[in-house]
């Protein structure tokens, strides 16, 4: 089974490669590209230290988590019924049908939501009102997306553990949803906060699915493996565009479908620890800038000079691509701890 993932992987690359640079033609033609000093801060006030750095990344397109979910979702339509009618041993940790709504409705509900954000922002639709959502509606309907996995799990699939290295494992019962709803809406908004350096997410998100694809292999969950697979070979083929300088970046169609259904593949294989271990470098991330939001909102002051943390290292004079090849390199060795946690 390796070397058809393998073949897999490789076969979503080579499509994605073909793809990627019309899709970025594409997104120029749109004029989907980022606009000058469009950040905010985690209140909401327009951050001048941000636009020092990365006003000089204006013009990019923006959109490529488009492409990665809707090359990953074609290619599984299209290729995962010819493994069954090529004989090839299908085995599923779930009822596979339920296990696949999970994966897909995570994938394309978040990425429809991110890339209504991206809509709004790069089309002046904030200005109009056009389907204005405020933050905390959209806030809210990430939550409503969230408890629907969760319930789907629950529910579907009778999940209502997790597994927890030397402690065993704990039976949650229907605490398990509000649990799962908080993991996945908390690496949604973690891995969008990231994504903010060239290649800073997706590298990242590389380093857990490989982790992830091991752990999905050795419980013998051949769609989920089939999934990732898919979903590497697309991320690679993005990843060359995306290091350092940027020709594409994600978009919040890219980073919120990503960061959801990371959670989502963590819970399925009952290794919530492991998912925090593994993606510990968004843990940081968005935990930099809940600490910065509580310390202006309780004692009124900054605990940082900017949040969240890759941009703080940029203030301190640290330069874009060292700032992303140390991440990547922290990044493999949470993966390694989280799995070495994952298998005592």
């Amino acid at each position: 089974m390796i070397s058809l993932y393998l073949g897999l992987l490789l076969f979503s690359f080579l499509i994605t490669s073909v793809l990627v640079v019309p899709f970025i033609n594409l997104l120029y033609k749109f004029k989907f590209q980022r606009k000058f000093q469009e950040t905010k801060d985690t209140e909401g006030q327009r951050t001048k230290i941000f636009d020092k750095f990365h006003n000089i990344k204006a013009g990019t397109p923006v959109g490529g988590g488009f492409l990665v979910i809707g090359v990953t979702f074609i290619l599984y339509l299209v290729l995962f019924p010819l493994l069954s009618l090529m004989g090839t041993y299908i085995n599923s940790a779930y009822k596979m049908s339920d296990e696949l709504n999970v994966l897909f409705f995570s994938f394309i509900s978040f990425g429809l939501l991110g890339l209504y954000d991206d809509i709004k922002k790069f089309f002046g639709f904030e200005k109009t009102g056009f389907f204005g959502l405020r933050l905390r509606s959209k806030f809210l309907i990430q939550w409503i997306l969230a408890f629907t996995i969760s319930a789907l799990m629950y529910f579907n699939l009778k999940i209502d553990i997790i597994n927890i290295p030397s402690l065993g494992v704990w039976k949650l019962g229907p605490v398990f949803i509000p649990l799962a709803a908080f993991v996945i809406v908390s690496f949604a908004n973690a891995f969008n906060i990231t994504d903010g350096l060239d290649g800073l997410s997706s590298g990242l998100l590389l380093i857990c699915l490989f982790a992830f694809w091991l752990l999905s292999h050795s419980v013998l969950d051949t769609p989920l493996s089939v999934f990732i697979a898919l979903w590497l070979g697309s991320l690679i083929a993005f990843l060359y565009f995306n290091i350092y300088p940027a020709r594409i970046f994600l978009g919040d169609v890219g980073a919120l479908s990503f960061g959801a259904t990371l959670a989502v593949v963590g819970l399925l294989i009952g290794k919530v620890l492991a998912l925090v271990i593994i993606g510990g470098f968004f843990i940081v991330e968005v935990s930099s800038s809940m600490i910065q939001i509580l310390s202006k909102k309780f004692l009124k002051r900054k605990a940082f000079a900017v949040a969240p943390f890759h941009l703080w290292l940029q203030n301190k004079g640290w330069e874009e691509p060292k700032i992303v090849m140390r991440a990547w390199l922290a990044g493999i060795m949470l993966a390694i701890f989280g799995l070495w946690l994952a298998y005592i």
